[in-house]
């Protein structure tokens, strides 16, 4: 790399604009993917939970960022079972909200509270960050759209509903600061 030119990396830069203009299908690939198994024990698999927490955020009146958020939050599940959820932040974060991927990046820990205490761990475990100005969306999120949302008998909409939602997200500019809005914490739901 370091013997590269400017003209070569223009062309790279060039050469790049397709492949980043198809991050949603590679996306709604691997949520298909996850369509096709479950992890043992659960009763849905891993895209159905998705759609579900995703149906779930439109219900309650949800922006377009928290619904895209909930859809992906278990994303890293297949390459990251022990940090899926640094992981699935790390794929929406160029394109959401600041506190969206904040959620999405340390809903695991807030998730501890339903079922650590069974494991000999400590439930509490996300009170570290109680100063934190997401800590109550993320709460909330957990509560509202993802423990919530293994219910095989839940009216789940398809991926074909989110799929406009999920592209329109990934074709934002990447890190745009109107986007980001860094530091804005957004509430949940319109209502």
């Amino acid at each position: 790399m370091k013997d590269g030119t400017a003209e070569d990396y223009a062309l790279l830069h060039e050469l790049e604009k397709p492949y980043l203009a198809l991050t949603a299908d590679r996306v709604l690939d691997e949520l298909r993917r996850q369509g096709d198994a479950t992890l043992e024990g659960y009763r849905i698999t891993r895209m159905t939970h998705g759609l579900q927490s995703a149906t779930r955020a439109e219900r309650d009146g949800a922006d377009i960022d928290w619904i895209v958020g909930a859809l992906l939050h278990d994303i890293g599940d297949g390459l990251a079972p022990q940090n899926h959820d640094r992981f699935s932040a790390e794929v929406i974060r160029a394109f959401v909200r600041w506190d969206v991927a904040w959620v999405v990046e340390h809903h695991g820990i807030f998730q501890m509270l339903y079922y650590a205490h069974h494991y000999g761990w400590d439930r509490n475990a996300r009170d570290r960050f109680r100063d934190h100005p997401c800590f109550d969306s993320c709460a909330e999120f957990c509560e509202r759209w993802d423990q919530s949302s293994f219910d095989p008998d839940y009216d789940t909409l398809p991926l074909e509903h989110f799929e406009p939602m999920l592209r329109e997200v990934f074709a934002r500019k990447a890190y745009d600061p109107d986007v980001i809005r860094e530091g804005y914490v957004s509430p949940l739901t319109a209502g």
